[in-house]
């Protein structure tokens, strides 16, 4: 019998990797980023979709590591990849080729449409945090079928009404300026409080579903618009004892990104 956990058992890390493992359980092809994306793709594997095929921003196509990669460039992932690409032809052809059932991002700051900022926090000429930046986060929103965003955080100033920057504009901005993309954009988005999701280009994100003991109004005030609930709210369930053996035994027993 499959048995769940207590929650103060389940870290932060866990909690979001499992739940949006469960939600590639139909996606065949993943860019995954690296991070919580890359442990729920992995997990996802093991569990839920195990003929899905990763593709990395390095261009590594159907990667199979022996372990978890620290970063994109890993050597790990080359071994035993289906194939090694150039990025052009990555970028050129696997992605603008409308060929990424899902792209799966993380992200600082997130809006109501499902635009992301990964570049800075505060005044873009004097910030209070720099980040990463874009990467291939602009070509993966704009080019795959759908994407998935994991947050760590759920508060205002992630959920924002006004992005400080945005790094990567979704469907809706993008039209705004001119601009058509292949895919719908943003479509789910996992937090430490529940489950958003929007069905493509013109819909705001909507909460679907909390985590158990999280109330409905206690989103609302964890987000910087007024959110959009559904008629029906779900509870997400929690994380099973074999998921979480999987996860902390077989895809992150270094604790590479688990935390």
């Amino acid at each position: 019998m499959t048995t769940t956990t207590e929650p103060d058992a389940v870290t932060s890390s866990e909690l979001l990797s499992v739940v949006a493992s469960r939600e590639l359980a139909s996606r065949r092809t993943v860019f995954a980023g690296i991070g919580l994306p890359t442990l729920a793709t992995e997990l996802a594997r093991l569990t839920v979709a195990p003929q899905i095929e990763v593709v990395y921003e390095s261009g590594v196509c159907g990667a199979h590591p022996s372990h978890l990669p620290e970063t994109i460039a890993d050597a790990v992932l080359i071994s035993g990849a289906e194939a090694v690409l150039s990025m052009p032809a990555l970028f050129g052809y696997v992605l603008q080729g409308g060929h990424i059932d899902v792209g799966f991002l993380g992200a600082a700051q997130i809006d109501r449409w499902g635009s992301l900022n990964t570049s800075v926090i505060g005044d873009w000429e004097s910030p209070r945090v720099r980040l990463p930046g874009s990467g291939g986060g602009i070509e993966v929103m704009a080019n795959s079928r759908e994407v998935f965003v994991v947050m760590r955080r759920h508060d205002p100033r992630s959920f924002t009404g006004s992005l400080d920057f945005c790094t990567t504009p979704g469907p809706d901005r993008a039209l705004s300026e001119g601009i058509r993309p292949l895919g719908v954009g943003v479509t789910r988005v996992i937090t430490e409080l529940g489950i958003l999701a929007r069905g493509g280009i013109g819909e705001e994100l909507r909460l679907i579903a909390v985590h158990p003991g999280v109330t409905v109004e206690r989103v609302r005030e964890a987000t910087g618009w007024d959110l959009k609930v559904s008629d029906e709210v779900g509870t997400v369930p929690p994380p099973t004892a074999a998921e979480l053996r999987l996860l902390r035994e077989d895809v992150d027993p270094g604790r590479v990104y688990l935390r």
